[in-house]
């Protein structure tokens, strides 16, 4: 059954665009208030001037949550702004290709630093305090990709992959605490991170529904959250099809990878 957070303090990471973006949004909507954490201030200051004006409360607080210290300062200014955080959403995540040869190995190490240990910093921030209370929900964002290794992504599919076994462990580890977790796997999402993609992106929602499926979810407390559910499909059955021929369907990206990790470099 679907229950209401009207008046429950939610913290969300990578709050300053996309998904994280409009989850704090919608969160808010819902009757929360709202850590807005992310590195990026200006955003930030902007999304919470929003939600004050459409009648909200939100609190802007930078922070990198590759950086376990820079992730406690910020709960730590969230309860004593807000009181203590009900509901936490680790959504920061960055999606950067592999290359094969040479390994861009920073990249690699930046994907599981943000994608990975951002995750388990965050959550573990929350969880003394929720433990002594009895209750809370923790809430991971992953990805359909965790399900299946991908050539040009074996980097980003592996954090992911890792977020959910992470996420398996916690969530049997506090049965009878009253901490509750959800892992959320969306497919394809119009974002910033998915805007200079080339090739085609099935069933890509917009960052406002997929934060919608998402809070609904959240509500229902489902453990794990798949969708869209045909998508999920695909992903499932394609641990079946050859690798020759996914390498096939994924020839172009390579050259796609390398420009992108290229231009990055050059910024």
């Amino acid at each position: 059954m679907a229950r209401s957070l009207a008046g429950q303090v939610a913290l969300v990471t990578g709050a300053s665009s996309g998904i994280g973006w409009e989850l704090a949004k919608q969160l808010a909507g819902e009757g929360c208030k709202v850590a807005l954490v992310a590195r990026r201030e200006a955003p930030l200051r902007n999304l919470a001037a929003q939600i004050a004006a459409a009648g909200g409360t939100a609190v802007p607080i930078l922070a990198d949550v590759g950086h376990r210290e820079q992730v406690e300062a910020a709960f730590a200014r969230a309860r004593g702004e807000l009181g203590p955080v009900d509901l936490v959403i680790a959504n920061a995540g960055v999606g950067r290709p592999t290359l094969r040869d040479p390994v861009n190995m920073a990249d690699v190490e930046d994907t599981f630093r943000i994608n990975l240990m951002g995750v388990v910093y965050t959550l573990s921030a929350a969880l003394p305090e929720m433990l002594a209370r009895k209750s809370g929900h923790l809430v991971a964002v992953s990805s359909l990709a965790a399900y299946r290794g991908l050539p040009s992504e074996s980097a980003y599919c592996a954090s992911k992959a890792a977020v959910n076994v992470y996420m398996d462990g916690l969530r049997i580890h506090l049965r009878g605490t009253g901490v509750r977790t959800t892992t959320l796997c969306p497919g394809f999402i119009h974002t910033p991170m998915t805007a200079s993609n080339t090739f085609h992106m099935p069933q890509l929602m917009t960052a406002a529904y997929a934060a919608g499926r998402m809070i609904r979810a959240i509500k229902a407390r489902k453990k794990v959250y798949n969708f869209p559910w045909r998508l999920h499909l695909m992903v499932k059955l394609s641990r079946w099809v050859p690798d020759g021929a996914i390498n096939w369907v994924m020839g172009d990206y390579e050259a796609e990878a390398q420009k992108a990790v290229a231009d990055r470099q050059k910024q």
